[in-house]
């Protein structure tokens, strides 16, 4: 009875069929990088607002104003007679009635003066230049509300670590196609409603859902892919990752031509309805339906496959055989168990958590650094493309311990350079902060390869699943640490990323390097990469190489 990888290799490994595949289901990383950086548009700061008197609405209607003068005649002399304030989180505690006049409205509470009025904080009633622009300006995330911009993202991330839990163990129960084109609707459905939503509790409540169905289709898609194709999938995770990058090069393009949130919400998640045509033309995992005891639609869909691509499937291929069941209810414990597991496994989770950290910090952070950033936002999303070939490059040549060290050392110190660059020079400020992006774009990808590698298979899947939850954790994190850190001084965030992304960088070092050796089958292969690399990378070279997923 042959394996599924002996019949994958009749029927072509990465011939036509799952070039079609791959291509079709890469979409998905383009709509899910929209996602991923889309509160730097959505949640632009407002260019002009200030807090308005009570019953100014009125007058201002009354004595015909424009926003300009309304704001001339209560926010200047406010500036003038208290010049700490801006206007912008306080006013006068007064109140403007009838009886106030058009050409004065301020003579009426003595002389014309304003200094020795007082003042009161802002809670509500501020006016905009352009009240839709954001959802900054359409729930008031100003002020003392400023810190629910951090949570609207924190929220976005909440709900890509409870569908990276809920959705995988769905897609692994029901099937992959099944949940990725369930995932499609509702990112669609979701998304629509975030537009639309009357108050900033639903706008939370979809963008939640919006993350959960989001990661719901990058992750299954990533495993459809995976799953179709041959043993060598190095490639193909890496350039999965190309066509993320390439959303964020598109996303400013977008919020350049639009110019509400809302439109700019719409625009990102529409598209995820195309998806649904999927249905007619991805098929599901035949990897998965053999663990499901379906062998006849796996066995279908492979001469299906074989069809496609040219070849054809002997006719004793009645059965299809699949290795390397994982063990029943792995548990954390599993991980740990052991040294070098429990070093692999701590290692990796710190890795995990300060490549999304640091990346979606340098993402969000060009929402606040002031210059065009439609532009830098383009730049930076530009400068992730070389990433990939680097690690194609490198991985096969040097090994993954050394880029994937480098790559963090790097961006740390690039990090902490940027810091303390004067701000009179912007182009050399962005350029190299541009470097910093490209070092830890490289560590994120490299740690998708390297976290494959580094388990057994009876634990691999658990296992990249455990510490890539990590990953999420950082992106929770990330807003609050950047925006609350930013109001102290702009660039202690880029402190932080420093120290954290350099420890992380020594800290892989220690890793052990599987460059030219098969994926370890057993526990005892993982604990002899550290202590017998030379000896255990001979005695596995030619062993058959697992599937990654």
């Amino acid at each position: 009875m042959p394996s599924f990888d002996e019949v994958l290799k009749e029927a072509g490994e990465f011939g036509r069929f799952q070039k079609r595949v791959f291509f079709l289901l890469c979409q998905t990383g383009v709509t899910f990088s929209f996602l991923f950086a889309s509160v730097v548009f959505l949640g632009q700061a407002p260019g002009n607002y200030w807090c308005r008197i009570p019953g100014a609405a009125e007058l201002s209607e009354r004595c015909g104003w424009s926003l300009e003068e309304e704001r001339n005649f209560t926010v200047l002399p406010l500036h003038l007679g208290n010049g700490s304030s801006s206007g912008e989180c306080e006013r006068l505690d007064i109140a403007w009635d009838a009886s106030v006049s058009c050409t004065s409205p301020l003579a009426h509470y003595g002389n014309g003066s304003v200094g020795n009025l007082p003042l009161t904080t802002c809670h509500d009633n501020w006016v905009y230049k352009q009240p839709h622009s954001s959802i900054v300006s359409e729930y008031n995330l100003v002020c003392g509300d400023a810190w629910m911009l951090d949570l609207s993202q924190a929220i976005l991330n909440l709900g890509f670590l409870t569908g990276a839990f809920t959705l995988g163990y769905a897609a692994d129960r029901y099937g992959r196609i099944l949940i990725y084109l369930l995932s499609c609707l509702g990112v669609g459905i979701c998304g629509i409603i975030v537009a639309f939503a009357p108050n900033f509790t639903v706008f939370l409540i979809f963008r939640f859902l919006q993350g959960v169905f989001g990661k719901g289709t990058w992750m299954t898609g990533y495993v459809i892919v995976t799953e179709i194709v041959g043993s060598d999938q190095r490639i193909v995770g890496i350039v999965i990752q190309i066509f993320f990058t390439l959303g964020i090069m598109i996303l400013p393009g977008i919020a350049y031509l639009v110019p509400t949130w809302q439109g700019i919400q719409l625009a990102i998640s529409l598209p995820n309805f195309l998806f649904l045509l999927y249905y007619w033309v991805v098929p599901e995992s035949p990897r998965w339906l053999l663990t499901r005891k379906k062998g006849e639609k796996a066995l279908k869909i492979m001469h299906n496959i074989a069809k496609h691509n040219g070849k054809y499937l002997s006719p004793h291929y009645s059965e299809i055989t699949i290795s390397n069941e994982e063990v029943s209810n792995p548990s954390f414990l599993d991980l740990v168990r052991t040294p070098q597991m429990r070093r692999n496994t701590l290692i990796l989770m710190y890795a995990w958590f300060t490549s999304a950290l640091v990346y979606q910090g340098l993402v969000m952070r060009l929402g606040i650094v002031g210059g065009n950033l439609y532009l830098y936002f383009f730049i930076s999303g530009a400068v992730e493309l070389p990433a990939a070939l680097l690690i194609l490059v490198t991985i096969d040549r040097i090994g993954r311990r050394l880029p994937f060290g480098i790559s963090n050392i790097v961006a740390g110190i690039v990090c902490l350079i940027t810091a303390f660059l004067p701000e009179d020079i912007p182009w050399l400020k962005m350029t190299v902060a541009t470097l910093g992006r490209l070092g830890i774009t490289m560590a994120f990808e490299i740690v998708y390869l390297v976290n494959t590698e580094l388990y057994p298979t009876t634990l691999r899947n658990f296992g990249v699943s455990l510490c890539s939850s990590l990953c999420d954790l950082g992106g929770i994190i990330a807003p609050f640490l950047l925006f609350r850190l930013a109001a102290i001084w702009l660039e202690l965030p880029l402190i932080i990323f420093s120290i954290l992304a350099v420890v992380c960088g020594l800290l892989v070092l220690l890793l052990p390097e599987t460059k030219g050796i098969s994926l370890p089958e057993t526990v005892e292969d993982v604990e002899q990469l550290s202590s017998h690399f030379g000896k255990c990378g001979k005695k596995q070279k030619h062993r058959d190489t697992n599937s990654y997923i």
